[in-house]
């Protein structure tokens, strides 16, 4: 039976998510962000409209989960007494006590992953490291296994690279998860990953400790702008040798590879 400790105890957990969701400025930049979508000329810019309209859903969604957490948990109050008189049976008290907390994880678990890139997509390179044949079935069974976690998890995911191994197993890939939060999942698994077992590919079935390297970037989308500092560019002139001795203007870009692998860190909403 569902007692009173339990629910006070999401209560207080509702609470400490109030605080950590600052919902009164949330309501606040709601109404803000709404009033923007009313102004006449709105749509002049569809590009920024679009930009603006989902800036406004975002907000409304964790507005709207944080207000239905409120109303289930506060339902609760009531299904002590409800059991006592027999309005309603344990069974059907304990569903919907598992039911606020299952609301209450997800919104804490959203809370958490409230970072800038965190709502992305995700994208994964997988590349076997040392170990020969064995660090090559080892990469397939990560491609697999990360395959169906996404599946499993309502995410599209897509084989972008596949590059297989000599004999079996996969040299490297890259896959790409589709759906909110999947770069918020899935950014911890960045790494070496070592797998150590009884080798089916040595013939004295000797222990073998094999690697393979995963590395998750975000799915940047065109959400975002990229700033690129006029720093950043330089203009050479060279003297062409054949004839005529005249200038050649080219324009490059020394740094584009510390670009490139900075932009997660240098974009912004």
């Amino acid at each position: 039976m569902v007692s009173t400790e339990q629910i006070n105890e999401l209560k207080a957990r509702v609470a400490k998510l109030e605080l950590s969701i600052d919902i009164e400025q949330r309501r606040i930049d709601l109404q803000n962000e709404q009033e923007r979508t009313e102004e006449p000329d709105f749509w002049d810019d569809p590009d920024k409209a679009r930009k603006q309209l989902k800036r406004v859903a975002e907000i409304k969604a964790v507005v709207d989960d944080y207000e239905g957490v409120v109303r289930m948990v506060a339902d609760l109050d009531l299904v002590p007494d409800f059991v006592a008189e027999g309005v309603i049976a344990e069974e059907e008290a304990e569903e919907q006590y598992r039911g606020a907390m299952d609301m209450v994880e997800k919104l804490e678990l959203k809370q958490m992953l409230s970072g800038t890139e965190d709502r992305l997509g995700a994208i994964m390179d997988i590349n076997a490291g040392a170990g020969g044949t064995e660090a090559l079935d080892w990469a397939a069974m990560l491609m697999r296994m990360y395959t169906r976690w996404g599946e499993a998890h309502g995410y599209t995911v897509k084989v972008a690279n596949y590059q297989a191994g000599d004999e079996v197993g996969v040299k490297s890939c890259t896959l790409e998860f589709e759906g909110e939060y999947a770069y918020g999942y899935l950014r911890s698994e960045s790494g070496v990953h070592r797998m150590v077992r009884l080798s089916p590919f040595n013939a004295n079935n000797k222990r073998q400790t094999t690697f393979a390297s995963v590395f998750i970037a975000p799915a940047v989308d065109d959400t975002i702008e990229i700033n690129i500092s006029p720093a950043d560019y330089e203009w050479d002139t060279f003297r062409s040798s054949g004839a005529g001795g005249q200038n050649v203007n080219m324009w490059r870009r020394p740094c584009v590879c510390a670009i490139t692998a900075r932009m997660p860190t240098r974009v912004s909403p």
